[in-house]
């Protein structure tokens, strides 16, 4: 682990306000990792509530399916009508759903001190972090792959210093299957199978 990193998880655990959630510091599982997708109800983190939160375990070199969390969330505001037809939850699909920090704390548990996975993660650790730091004091201290990080420094060179991110892009170049968009549990299987293809396979030679 980086210097900084450790620095930072460090300063973090000085931060936690609740001790009953230090497991997050604890060393991971060996070869364990989560891969992670949330739906919103804006596509805008600084103000996106939670809808769904869907994680499964990665375990050496499989997708352990038997191993997965799915959470529909109960928003305090209203869901953005714009963003409706991207993960197809309404208000009425959400409002009988687990609080935010009910959920949140079952994810912790689920996730422990294991890395995360997942496509364009940012955006979710952003919004999970929102509810994170008034509850417990902390962001996540979890490492995070981002697997589109991955895909491009594996495929730029000097003969193609422009690389394709879109994940339609992804999977096909991969030779990966489409599994359908924008539904949380599809979405972090999709991002574990991107990391282990990268994973195992070897660098393209452009």
């Amino acid at each position: 682990m980086f210097p900084f990193k450790s620095w930072r998880r460090r300063w973090l655990r000085s931060q936690l306000t609740n001790p009953e959630y230090a497991f997050l510091f604890d060393s991971p599982p060996a070869d364990e990792y989560v891969s992670l997708d949330c739906e919103t109800s804006s596509l805008d983190p600084r103000n996106a509530e939670l809808l769904c939160i869907a994680a499964v375990r990665v375990i050496g070199n499989r997708i352990a399916l038997s191993q997965r969390l799915e959470l529909i969330v109960r928003p305090q505001g209203d869901i953005d009508p714009r963003t409706i037809p991207i993960h197809g939850l309404r208000q009425q699909d959400v409002d009988t759903g687990l609080s935010p920090q009910d959920a949140i704390g079952r994810l912790l548990h689920f996730i422990g001190a294991r890395p995360l996975i997942g496509y364009y993660l940012e955006f979710d650790l952003a919004v999970i972090d929102r509810y994170l730091k008034p509850w417990l004091g902390i962001s996540l201290p979890n490492q995070a792959v981002e697997v589109s990080s991955l895909y491009y420094d594996r495929h730029v060179s000097a003969y193609r210093p422009e690389v394709d991110l879109a994940l339609d892009s992804i999977l096909r170049q991969l030779e990966l299957p489409h599994w359908p968009r924008h539904d949380a549990l599809y979405d972090s299987v999709t991002a574990a199978a991107i990391w282990l293809k990268l994973k195992y396979s070897k660098k393209r030679n452009d």
